[in-house]
C-alpha cells in the first residue's frame, strides 16, 4: 500500500464498499467493491445491460445506492455530496448535454461559472476555456452553436467540460462511442496525461483492445456483479519460450531469481521475466539445462480472449 510521507496510507481517489443498488425487485448491482488510486486508469467494460452506467452515476452521486457506500478522496458522495464532488469532472450518459443554441465557449462559460459557484470551486479563467476547447481539438468549432456539431465534436465538447476545472477524480461513461480512430486516439493521450499527473480515471467502455494498451486495471462487470478485476501492469513483461520440453522449461525458469511467475501452454513456456534484458539469461540457463529453444518472443495477453471467458463463465 502507498503511503504518504508522514506514514500514513494514502486515501484513494474512488472507493466503492459493499454497493447494491435495487429498481423495485430488480436488482442491478450486487455487492461491488472497487478502489482506484490516484493516477491509475481504471477501465469498467461488461455486456450491455450489466450495470456499467448504473455505477457510474451511483459513483458519480447521480444515483443512490440501495446499500454501500461511495467516498471520493475520503468523502461520501451521497451523505457528504458537494465536498465530494469538489474535485471530480465527470461525463454520464454521454454525449453530455448542452444548450444547442449556444457555442461550445458559451457552454463552457455556463459551466465554468457553475463549478465556481459550488463549495471548494475556484473561478475557471476565458484562457482555461480556450487551453481546452484546443486541448479537444476544438478551436475552430468555439464560436459556432452546438447544434451545429457532430456527434463526435460533442463528445469531444463533455470531456472538455469534464476536465475544465483540472479535477482530481474523472468518470467518463463511453467517452470514446461515436469517435472516429483519431478522435479515440485523442481522448487516450489525454486520459494518459491526466494520469500521469495524478488524476484518478474511471471510464465505461467496450473497446477492449484498446484501452488494453493504456489502463492499468479492468473491472469485468456482469449481471451486476464485479466479476473479476484485472491487474494489466502485472500482465506486462511476460514472455514464451517454445521449446521441446515445455514442463522441464517451466522447472528450469521457475528456480531463476529474476522470474515472477511461470506457467505452460503446449508448446510454451511462459515466464515473467521483469523486462526484455532478462531474455538472453533465461535463454543460457534453458540451454545449459538441455532444453531447446526454438522461439523466443512477447507473451501479449489478450485481454478480449480473457473477457469473453470470464463473462462466458460467469
Amino acid at each position: 500500500m502507498r503511503v504518504t510521507k508522514q506514514g500514513a496510507p494514502a486515501i484513494p481517489a474512488i472507493e466503492v464498499r459493499g454497493l447494491y443498488k435495487k429498481y423495485g425487485q430488480n436488482s442491478v448491482l450486487e455487492d461491488v467493491y472497487l478502489t482506484v488510486k490516484p493516477g491509475e486508469v481504471y477501465a469498467l467494460t461488461g455486456p450491455n445491460g450489466a450495470g456499467k452506467t448504473t455505477l457510474i452515476r451511483t459513483m458519480t452521486g447521480l444515483a443512490f445506492p440501495t446499500d454501500g457506500e461511495v467516498r471520493l478522496l475520503g468523502r461520501d458522495v451521497h451523505t457528504d455530496g458537494q465536498r465530494a464532488r469538489a474535485y471530480l469532472g465527470a461525463v454520464v450518459e454521454a454525449p453530455a448535454k448542452f444548450y444547442p443554441q449556444f457555442t461550445g465557449t458559451q457552454n463552457l462559460q455556463v459551466h465554468a461559472n457553475l463549478s465556481a459557484m459550488a463549495p471548494g470551486g475556484r473561478k475557471i479563467s476565458r484562457d482555461r476555456i480556450r487551453e481546452v476547447l484546443a486541448l479537444l481539438e476544438l478551436t475552430r468549432m468555439a464560436d459556432r452553436r452546438v447544434e451545429e456539431y457532430s456527434l463526435g465534436q460533442r463528445q469531444r465538447l463533455g470531456v472538455a467540460s469534464a476536465i475544465l476545472a483540472e479535477p482530481k477524480v474523472l468518470i467518463l461513461d463511453e467517452p470514446t462511442s461515436g469517435l472516429d480512430p483519431l478522435g479515440i486516439g485523442l481522448i487516450h493521450r489525454i486520459v494518459t496525461s491526466l494520469a500521469t499527473s495524478g488524476c484518478a480515471v474511471v471510464l465505461s467502455t467496450h473497446h477492449l483492445r484498446e484501452i488494453a494498451t493504456y489502463a492499468h486495471t479492468v473491472g469485468i462487470l456482469t449481471g451486476g456483479r464485479l466479476v473479476d478485476t484485472v491487474d494489466l501492469r502485472a500482465r506486462q513483461a511476460a514472455y514464451r519460450f517454445r521449446v521441446d520440453d515445455p514442463v522441464g522449461a517451466a522447472a528450469v525458469l521457475e528456480r531463476l531469481p529474476f522470474v515472477r511467475r511461470v506457467s505452460t501452454r503446449t508448446p510454451y513456456a511462459i515466464a515473467h521475466l521483469g523486462g526484455e534484458s532478462r531474455v538472453p539469461d533465461a535463454l543460457s540457463h534453458l540451454s545449459a539445462e538441455g532444453i531447446r529453444v526454438f522461439e523466443a518472443s512477447p507473451d501479449h495477453f489478450d485481454l478480449y480472449e480473457y473477457y469473453r471467458e470470464r463473462v462466458e463463465q460467469a
